[in-house]
């Protein structure tokens, strides 16, 4: 099968299924890494972004994306990284962000592009209020900025006493 005998709506459909490798519980799709699928020719391109420079999962995402597509029949699938625009995880689904919580990962709070303030100046944030997954308290606290990953910050419920990890905003 040829990129000719599918459409871009498919594509998308069938990467849906594709799990992030560090969390699995969430698709590379509903985490905003697929940025873009187009179909050349023959040849089906998916345009993907690290959640952060550097981000040693992408080779891993890459091959699932490849394998994935390859399984359905597409033989000529090209992997493109794109840096920029740099990956926000405003781009993350509601699903996403649903299956994080069911996982045990408070998904982020806030949007990370703000752009209220661009004519008042530049403003800082006030810290997120962040709700423990596991019992819903809003009375936590920041135990570390990196927790399992460098995209999570860690964090403990002081009602229910379990640490998890929160998706931090970028």
């Amino acid at each position: 099968m040829t990129a000719l005998d599918v459409s871009v709506e498919q594509v998308w459909d069938w990467l849906g299924e594709v799990a992030d490798p560090e969390i699995p519980v969430i698709s590379v799709v509903d985490l905003g890494i697929v940025r873009a699928v187009r179909l050349e020719g023959e040849a089906c391109v998916v345009t993907i972004t690290p959640t952060y420079s550097g981000c040693p999962a992408m080779r891993v995402i890459s091959e699932s994306v490849s394998d994935a597509l390859r399984a359905h029949g597409i033989e000529d699938v090209r992997i493109e990284s794109r840096l920029s625009p740099a990956w926000t995880t405003d781009w993350m689904s509601a699903a996403g962000k649903a299956a994080l919580k069911g996982y045990g990962i408070a998904p982020p709070v806030q949007q990370a592009i703000d752009i209220s303030g661009l004519h008042a100046g530049i403003r800082r944030r006030a810290a997120p209020a962040v709700a423990c997954p596991h019992c819903g308290s809003s009375h936590t606290q920041l135990t570390s900025e990196f927790g399992s990953t460098p995209c999570k910050a860690l964090y403990k419920c002081l009602d229910c006493r379990e640490p998890f990890d929160y998706f931090k905003c970028h």
